[in-house]
């Protein structure tokens, strides 16, 4: 029989080694390719480097500050108390009034008022529900439809959020970054409806950097402004004074 041509060991066919030498630029240029494509699907998805970068507003009931200050807080009631904008006026007090559109809606007007004079506007919700346990899309649904609506009525982005009742979880954390919230404020001294300062926690009396809610979701309209001037004499007499919540936090 006769033999064919012997080949080196190792060598491969021409007929073969072209397909291979084509399909090795390609398989290259291929890789190369898709890098920048999966770079630029990372990148390009803000979704993603939101949820990345976020921070989860605290939670805060003091300042750490070594000013004499402490710092006035109300929800809601404030406005049905038609003594209590004078002494705003008079005194320019810093005060926060957290508010739910549902309650203090009607006086909007009378609050636009009192920002000359050093009130500061923050989110309490629209309804005043109970956020803890709620899912995600009813909390975002409270704080964002708030945020619109103090946006909207007296053109300002609220960052402070107080939640209803102080109660809040882990997704109202969420909701409320997502909305602009930069802190949950709740409080460390309560004035009393007696006109009586109570404590959630450490030495039973007031310290710098303290947030004190005045008789917090518990509306009163007859006492509110005596109470609060009486506070403001005891506030004095320790030596303090009423700071700017916002421009603490």
């Amino acid at each position: 029989m006769r033999r064919g041509r012997s080949r080196p060991p190792g060598a491969a066919p021409a007929a073969l080694l072209l397909p291979l030498l084509l399909l090795l630029p390609l398989t290259a240029c291929d890789r190369l390719a898709a890098a920048p494509a999966e770079h630029a699907a990372a990148a390009g998805d803000p979704a993603q480097d939101a949820d990345r970068g976020r921070r989860t507003p605290p939670v805060v009931d003091h300042v750490r500050t070594d000013d004499r200050v402490v710092f006035l807080t109300y929800d809601d009631s404030a406005e049905r108390d038609p003594a209590f904008a004078g002494l705003v006026r008079e005194r320019r007090l810093p005060v926060t009034l957290f508010l739910t559109d549902t309650v203090a809606g009607p006086a909007y007007g009378d609050l636009a008022r009192l920002r000359p004079f050093g009130a500061s506007l923050q989110n309490h919700t629209l309804d005043h529900r109970s956020l803890r346990g709620l899912p995600y899309a009813g909390q975002r649904a409270e704080i964002c439809g708030q945020q619109t609506k103090l946006r909207s009525r007296f053109g300002v982005r609220a960052h402070l959020f107080r939640p209803p009742h102080g109660r809040y979880d882990t997704t109202t954390l969420r909701a409320a970054a997502d909305c602009g919230i930069t802190a949950l404020v709740l409080w460390r001294a309560t004035l009393d409806a007696d006109g009586a300062l109570t404590y959630t926690r450490g030495e039973p009396r007031l310290h710098p950097g303290d947030i004190i809610a005045v008789d917090p979701d518990h509306p009163t309209a007859t006492n509110l402004t005596a109470r609060t001037e009486r506070l403001l004499k005891t506030i004095e007499e320790q030596g303090l004074r009423v700071g700017n919540l916002e421009k603490y936090l």
